[in-house]
């Protein structure tokens, strides 16, 4: 129920792009941008919700960061179509909101 409350608004707030859940606590964003913008909008938008970034890894697309017992991954892939698509997890978040406010972090950084 949460997942699709924290999906719901955040398909509201992506206008140009796509979301898809991933499974609890995770979604996926896909649309037109550069790699590096979104790969920086990424790892920006887990730092302002206060992770703690252990893996910053552009050359394989991989952000790790963990607040308190709660670890997220994002996954940054260039796409053969032009797109770049995003994996936000949050691996069993005991925050449920936690990825609603990743979410909103990176459309912001992503000016949508």
């Amino acid at each position: 129920m949460r997942l699709s409350l924290i999906v719901s608004g955040a398909m509201l707030a992506l206008s140009a792009c796509t979301l898809e859940p991933a499974g609890t606590g995770a979604f996926t964003v896909m649309g037109p941008a550069s790699f590096d913008r979104t790969f920086t909008a990424a790892a920006g938008a887990m730092r302002d919700q206060g992770l703690a970034i252990s893996v910053e890894d552009p050359v394989n697309g991989v952000v790790v960061g963990s607040l308190d017992t709660t670890t997220v991954m994002a996954g940054v892939h260039q796409q053969a179509d032009g797109y770049v698509r995003v994996e936000f997890d949050g691996m069993a978040a005991h925050d449920p909101a936690l990825m609603a406010r990743i979410s909103r972090s990176y459309n912001r950084r992503m000016g949508r």
